[in-house]
């Protein structure tokens, strides 16, 4: 079906796509599950349902995807070329005349391709995820999510009723031991306990649910010696819900505006000083991390390929703290850009021409100077380190094996 691209191509797609995914794997998993700790951590303290935690996951996609993408693409070109470096295979595509650049082709296609995503979500999808995320979180601190009764402690209710439920079962729908104390309209204080019961929704009123009890009492203080006391098999109680305030729109900050509302707010005469800094920081550093993806080949060339017979790894470490470190760089430019402290042009565009003439600089060294390496001197420095460890190693279990034989 693919006999129409040339074989080179499909071999480098292979190469570049399974270490590239299984990185976007790993990355998304390692952030999910560390949000997801945190998430059920704090759903249980706020007694919410567990499904709101997969929903707080889900709109934090975006964000994690846009980490992953630039750093899965460095990474899957980088070990690409790496085992072509190491099995000499790059050594005959050389020979037989392919240069880097023809090598890159497949590379690039694929960069632009994930450009296009990154564009897509860091300018339209992630700051409408965001926005959703922070909804979320607020209806679970307020309680629109049922998370305002919590199993086995008291909770007061519109200030008229105390409630408390011993056991909940199959994801709150079922409740056992329930003990509740209200004060009606008359000011006599009604004491229900019920064996068992469950929350039901109303069609006519929104603000009010109903507690269905079954099998229990009510006792009655009419103020008179003696109680009136009344058994029940089903009793319905209504329940106001507390006053929930709307949530705030979206845009009170700049990381929720998409790429029309940035451009709008960022160049308006009409806005506040602050507004078209915060806006112009957000702007551009979204668009620089994303111009930044076009340079990953070439780092991830320059990285990749390690001097002749030699299998080290140092340039995997490497590339991964360079993306981290300019990635924070770009962080901080956006904060002291939207503060007004420094332009945001030159507090992100300056650290991007530093860091893409580095990267160009180091992909010249290897693919035009004969012989050439990148990080050669940090590769004989980290030789000789590692042979400095092996050697103490070995003095150490020769030391050892020797008191043994003593004994």
């Amino acid at each position: 079906m693919f006999n129409f691209i040339p074989a080179i191509d499909r071999y480098i797609f292979r190469l570049v796509i399974v270490p590239m995914l299984g990185v976007f794997a790993l990355a998304a998993s390692l952030l999910v599950l560390d949000k997801m700790l945190r998430l059920l951590d704090f759903v249980a303290v706020e007694g919410g349902p567990v499904g709101v935690v997969f929903k707080m996951l889900a709109t934090l996609m975006p964000e994690y995807a846009s980490l992953a993408i630039p750093l899965g693409l460095l990474l899957g070109i980088l070990l690409a070329f790496r085992k072509l470096a190491t099995t000499s295979e790059l050594d005959v595509f050389r020979a037989v005349g392919l240069s880097y650049g023809r090598l890159l082709r497949v590379p690039y296609l694929i960069t632009a391709a994930l450009m296009a995503v990154n564009i897509a979500l860091v300018f339209f999808i992630q700051p409408v995820s965001r926005f959703t995320y922070e909804r979320l979180e607020y209806d679970l601190r307020s309680g629109a999510l049922g998370a305002s009764v919590k199993v086995g402690e008291f909770n007061t209710i519109a200030d008229r009723m105390a409630l408390r439920i011993e056991t909940s079962e199959d994801d709150g729908r079922e409740l056992k031991g329930i003990f509740a104390r209200v004060a009606n309209d008359k000011g006599q204080v009604l004491s229900i306990s019920a064996k068992s019961g469950s929350f039901l929704a109303t069609t006519d009123d929104p603000d009010t649910i109903i507690l269905r009890l079954t099998d229990g009492t009510i006792v009655q203080d009419t103020g008179q010696q003696d109680p009136r006391v009344l058994t029940f098999t089903r009793h319905d109680l209504p329940i106001d819900l507390p006053a929930i305030e709307e949530f705030r729109s979206r845009g009170e900050d700049e990381r929720e505006y998409i790429l029309p509302e940035l451009l709008r707010m960022g160049w308006a005469d009409d806005e506040p000083r602050s507004k078209r800094a915060a806006s112009q920081a957000s702007f551009n550093f979204r668009l620089v991390e994303v111009v930044m993806m076009a340079l990953m080949p070439l780092l991830a060339v320059a990285l990749g390929i390690p001097p002749k017979r030699s299998t080290s790894a140092l340039g995997v470490f490497i590339s991964i703290v360079m993306v981290v470190a300019y990635h924070k760089v770009n962080q901080y430019g956006e904060d002291v850009g939207a503060l007004g402290m420094v332009d945001p042009l030159l507090a992100l565009w300056v650290p991007f021409l530093l860091f893409a003439s580095l990267i160009l600089w180091m992909y010249y060294r290897v693919a035009f100077v004969p012989g050439g390496q990148a990080i050669g001197a940090l590769e004989n420095w980290f030789s000789k380190i590692a042979k400095r460890i092996g050697k103490l190693f070995r003095r150490r279990r020769r030391v050892v094996v020797g008191e043994e034989g003593e004994d």
